[in-house]
């Protein structure tokens, strides 16, 4: 059998990752990415996330231009960029033309298009995004349409809705002495808190949500729009942080313990054999959250065969349903309670939640009719009276933050996420990592007081909310809205999980239960109709399974504070274990880094491209059994690799 590539141990694609070309103009740059731009910057600071025109279906799916025209012209002080596209769904379609100019105090990016036949659309114009290191809770200068200016401030808390409206123009510091203004032309924009998707980003949009969607753009009709960045003053240059230094990680106090960490289990799902289900029970997962939902045709035996599984697996069984009716919510509770009692072993949580709220409502919008939460909380107590009662969302943060449940009758609350939401880049898919710490204290808020459950969450989508389904996605590339992406299947994807525990395992967080344990979210390999290269052939664990396996090992085991100096490229997770410390490091790029650890290891276990093969076929892969010795404290990590480390004794 052929090795593997390094895409497919890298990315679990063929696909080879996109590569940006960086435009300068002096101190201004930007990464130009599919005719949009990417990560503009100042004095090497970033000042804006993306400036992009994008064209989305009415299930809020982005369409992929075809780009043809390109011309770039580029001097010290200068660049520009021309090209043509279009938008194509069936026999219609919306073609539009594009220039960016770029000097050393101004960005301009210019777009007019028309739709020859007519042109069904959710959005159709610019989109920019602020990030937020550095910006969240700082001050922002508002200017709305009607010309009025005020002094407001991007939200420190992920706000639900849209913390600022009727906007003409954004002005913030990016770094001390330096400005950018953002004007926005051609429509009224607003701003959404785009963490609610776990998105790295304050959104502003075009065309607001209070107005009727989807929308026709009318044939022969020229929609025109123009996005103006404005640089004034100077700063001091950003360090490089290049140079090849190691990234240094720093040691801090014993802090409070680790959360259990579990799988989904749902029926939709491939059945592992009996090797397969032996090596699921390897992983050591504390609870396996058991999906049912009627709408599916999800019954009392499917469910049956999820509990069964989860007794196999050593995995304490969870319940997650989705309940129909409205009215005769009680009813369907008792029924699904009698059928659990013959069920293989009981449900240790049982989360419930109205079938309707796993549909997204948008600000301004009716919520559908849905059992009403007070009363789906008690009667679940009453149904299952052995259980712990779970409330909150199957769908995102953002289903939660835009409908908080009461919390009177509840145990503990719950979320899901995704890091493809908006996106499906390999850079949005890491970066969106910095939105998990606001995320789970925001939760932690509304929560007031109780215990939060996250999960299950992956890197690719488990449902749509706004749409009719996540993406399918038989070419096995990167897109938004995933249900299957390949990365679950690569080393990209053993590094986001790390860098995920890392975010999300904090105190009040009690469970976080990652991706299923087949499928497409799932940890090892079982043949399904989605493409797996080598995979299908070769079978076996994906390297998501071996950081699960250590998490999960150290369940209420105190988690040891530890701060990287690039979080950006360097992610770490790690705990107090029998008189030692023990961690999970992970390399969050594409390109190798060196690490400097807190203090010399005593011993290191390590999953890169070089040990992707085993890995597949040996759960203990990463288990610090001290068979390999380690006495330095600086270490060097290939891309998207990750290393469980114990460090030696400090005394």
């Amino acid at each position: 059998m052929q090795a593997p590539s390094r895409n497919v141990r890298l990315y679990g694609t063929e696909q080879p990752p996109a590569e940006p070309r960086v435009l300068r103009a002096g101190p201004l740059s930007a990464e130009l990415d599919a005719g949009n731009l990417r990560h503009v910057r100042v004095n090497g600071v970033e000042a804006i996330r993306a400036v992009s025109f994008i064209v989305r279906d009415r299930d809020w799916g982005t369409y992929e231009p075809e780009v043809s025209a390109l011309e770039i012209e580029e001097g010290e002080e200068r660049f520009e960029v021309t090209y043509r596209a279009v938008a194509r769904e069936g026999a219609r379609s919306f073609e539009y033309r594009a220039r960016i100019v770029g000097t050393p105090e101004r960005l301009e990016f210019a777009a007019s298009g028309e739709a020859p036949s007519g042109f069904e659309t959710n959005r159709t114009g610019f989109v920019v995004l602020h990030p937020i290191r550095g910006v969240a809770g700082e001050p922002v200068r508002i200017e709305r349409v009607d010309g009025g200016v005020e002094d407001g401030r991007f939200p420190e808390a992920v706000d639900p809705l849209q913390p600022m409206m009727e906007l003409r123009a954004l002005t913030h510091e990016p770094l001390p002495g330096v400005s950018v203004e953002c004007r926005m032309e051609g429509d009224t924009y607003e701003m959404e808190d785009q963490r609610n998707w776990t998105d790295a980003s304050y959104k502003t949009y075009v065309r607001p949500l209070a107005r009727p969607w989807p929308y026709e753009l009318p044939a022969g009709e020229t929609l025109e729009q123009r996005i103006v960045l404005t640089v004034s003053g100077s700063g001091t240059a950003a360090a490089s942080g290049g140079g090849g230094e190691a990234i240094a990680i720093a040691e801090g106090r014993e802090g409070a313990a680790l959360p259990a960490f579990g799988i989904g289990l749902d029926a939709a799902d491939p059945t592992p054999d009996a090797a397969t289900t032996e090596s699921l029970a390897a992983l050591g997962a504390s609870h396996a959250r058991c999906r049912h939902d009627p709408r599916r045709g999800d019954d009392a035996d499917s469910l049956a065969g999820l509990v069964s599984l989860a007794v196999r697996l050593g995995a304490v069984p969870e319940l997650e349903a989705a309940i129909v009716e409205v009215e005769g919510y009680a009813a369907e509770l008792d029924a699904l309670a009698r059928d659990a009692s013959d069920f293989e072993a009981p449900f240790e949580t049982v989360f419930v939640s109205p079938a309707a709220d796993t549909r997204g409502t948008l600000p301004g919008s009716e919520w559908p009719p849905a059992a009403p939460l007070e009363g789906l909380y008690e009667h679940a107590r009453r149904a299952f009276p052995e259980a712990r009662v779970g409330g909150g969302t199957f769908a995102f943060f953002t289903e939660l933050n835009r409908k908080r449940p009461p919390l009177e009758a509840l145990d503990t609350v719950g979320f899901t996420t995704s890091a493809l939401v908006h996106a499906g880049d390999d850079a949005t898919a890491m970066e969106n990592l910095e939105a998990v710490p606001a995320v789970v204290e925001t939760a932690k808020t509304i929560a007031g007081g109780l215990p939060l459950s996250i999960g299950p969450s992956a890197i690719g989508m488990r449902l749509n909310p706004y749409g009719d389904a996540p993406a399918e996605n038989p070419d096995n590339v990167r897109q938004a809205m995933n249900r299957s992406d390949p990365r679950q299947r690569g080393l990209f994807g053993a590094a986001w999980l790390v860098g995920y525990a890392a975010a999300a395992a904090v105190e009040g967080v009690e469970a976080i239960t990652l991706g299923n344990a087949t499928g497409a979210r799932g940890v090892v390999h079982v043949p399904s109709d989605d493409p797996a290269p080598w995979y299908d052939e070769a079978g076996g664990l994906y390297p998501q399974y071996h950081v699960l396996r250590a998490l999960a090992a150290w369940r209420g085991r105190p988690r040891r504070a530890l701060a990287s100096a690039d979080p950006t490229a360097v992610a770490t997770i790690g705990c107090d274990i029998d008189g030692t410390t023990e961690l999970l490091v992970a390399n969050l790029t594409a390109a190798p880094v060196e690490i400097e650890l807190p203090r010399p290891a005593s011993a290191l276990r390590t999953l890169d491209a070089d040990t992707f093969e085993v890995a597949a076929s040996t759960p203990s892969l990463l288990d610090p059994d001290g068979t390999e010795s380690a006495t330095g404290s600086t270490l060097g990590l290939d891309a998207f690799g990750v290393v469980r480390v114990r460090l030696a004794s400090s005394a």
